[in-house]
This record gives C-alpha cells, sequence and structure tokens, in this order.
C-alpha cells in the first residue's frame, strides 16, 4: 500500500471525467438523433471500457 499523498484533483479527476462524459452521453441521447446517437455510444461506452481496463489490470 502506497502511502504518498495524492491531492484532491489527483483523487477525483478520473472519476470527474468520466461522470462529464456519462452527462454528455446522455443528453447526446436525449436532444437528437444520428451523429448524436454515435457520440452517445462512444461517451457511455467509453466509461465501461475504462472499467474494463482498470478491472483488467488489477486482475492480472
Amino acid at each position: 500500500m502506497s502511502r504518498t499523498r495524492k491531492t484532491l484533483w489527483q483523487i477525483f479527476r478520473a472519476p470527474l471525467l468520466l461522470a462529464l462524459l456519462s452527462i454528455i452521453g446522455l443528453v447526446a441521447a436525449l436532444i437528437g438523433d444520428g451523429l448524436l446517437d454515435v457520440l452517445s455510444w462512444l461517451t457511455l461506452g467509453s466509461t465501461l471500457a475504462v472499467i474494463a481496463w482498470y478491472w483488467s489490470r488489477r486482475s492480472g
């Protein structure tokens, strides 16, 4: 276990980025079709991709 101190920004920047991407994806899905659907899939899927990537790093 690492005892290095991290700043508040270092701790919360990744969750804030994922929250921002999720909000953008949800709003894009609500307001339009076509290209906005693609944007919605990409932004919402990016959260799942990050979760899968982090999970694979911890287990492997």
